[in-house]
């Protein structure tokens, strides 16, 4: 879904997953500096909205969700992940409930997929799921953000901000009013300046939670029965996960940013020593030039001098080893 704000003043189109909001709007870096000051807003239109409804809509939850929602107060925010039975993760979401209606956004394109697993879980419960993509978007506000809520709009707030669910016919009046706008881009390198997964970007096809420390943040360990929830428990009590998320600081001398996808190696071993890692998610900080979030296997010594391709990365522990 295309957003309008694409018509804003020096607006470049992000693409792949981001596609239909902003990269930028001319200056990164100071689109960053805003953000990080707590002015200006991010454009997050091309996420997916997923409404849950009826009196049964918490308890429900509970049973779906890596995270304790059954008892979830009003107001406070919370994320929560669906795993598959081999506790691989399938879906991230972002959530708050309003007293009437839970409300998540959800990474753009998944929606569909989501709505279609809990459409099949109902059994007897009484809720209502809903795609409201159409009618609403997701607009951030960072955290020291003095901004104006519109009244009657559902906002979810954090420690890094507050998320709006704002009607889709408002996203132009409230720009106009809530400027400057900040692109994706400065966005992303906020995150991962602050070391959050994102799924699809630090996940693939087997990630488990224990990796990308989304235990405690999205998966609460003393609550009951879940799909995945044995390999959870197993990887707790018993043992380590295999990969572990690292944050990277990269070499700034050189001219290209090493690529998601790109392979971490050990220095010491050279270009063709065995590969140990890669590249998840890289940016460029306005302070701490190129950095990068990175998965790497879990014996990796945390001293370990390495390289992305033959860029020198000096790694900082997120995840323990």
């Amino acid at each position: 879904m295309k957003s309008p704000l694409l018509s804003l003043s020096g607006a470049v189109p992000a693409e792949g997953v981001d596609e239909g909001v902003a990269a930028h709007y001319g200056d990164l870096f100071r689109e960053q500096r805003a953000l990080a000051g707590g002015t200006g807003f991010v454009d997050l239109s091309h996420r997916g909205i997923v409404t849950v409804t009826g009196e049964d809509r918490l308890s429900w939850l509970h049973l779906l969700l890596t995270q304790h929602v059954s008892d979830l107060p009003t107001g406070q925010a919370t994320e929560a992940l669906i795993l598959s039975a081999h506790g691989h993760i399938e879906h991230a979401l972002y959530l708050v409930d309003d007293g009437v209606t839970v409300w998540a956004h959800v990474e753009p394109g998944t929606q569909d997929a989501l709505v279609a697993y809990l459409e099949s879980m109902k059994f007897f419960n009484r809720v209502e799921v809903a795609d409201r993509t159409a009618d609403f978007a997701v607009v951030h506000l960072p955290a020291g953000s003095i901004a104006e809520v519109p009244e009657g709009v559902v906002v979810r707030e954090t420690a890094y901000g507050r998320d709006l669910f704002l009607p889709r016919e408002d996203l132009e009046s409230y720009a106009e009013k809530t400027g400057p706008a900040a692109g994706i881009l400065a966005y992303e390198a906020l995150r991962v300046e602050q070391h959050r997964p994102r799924l699809g970007f630090e996940t693939d096809h087997r990630t488990i939670p224990h990796e990308l420390g989304w235990i405690g943040t999205a998966v609460h360990l003393q609550k009951g029965c879940y799909r995945g929830q044995e390999t959870v428990a197993r990887v707790q009590n018993l043992g380590k996960p295999p990969r572990r998320l690292v944050f990277l600081h990269l070499d700034g001398s050189e001219v290209h940013l090493p690529v998601a996808g790109t392979d971490i190696r050990l220095a010491d071993e050279g270009p063709d020593g065995r590969k140990i890692g890669f590249i998840t998610t890289s940016v460029r900080h306005h302070e701490l030039g190129p950095v990068a979030l990175a998965l790497v296997k879990r014996n990796v010594p945390v001293d370990a001098r390495l390289t992305a391709d033959t860029t020198a990365a000096a790694q900082e522990v997120v995840v323990e080893p």
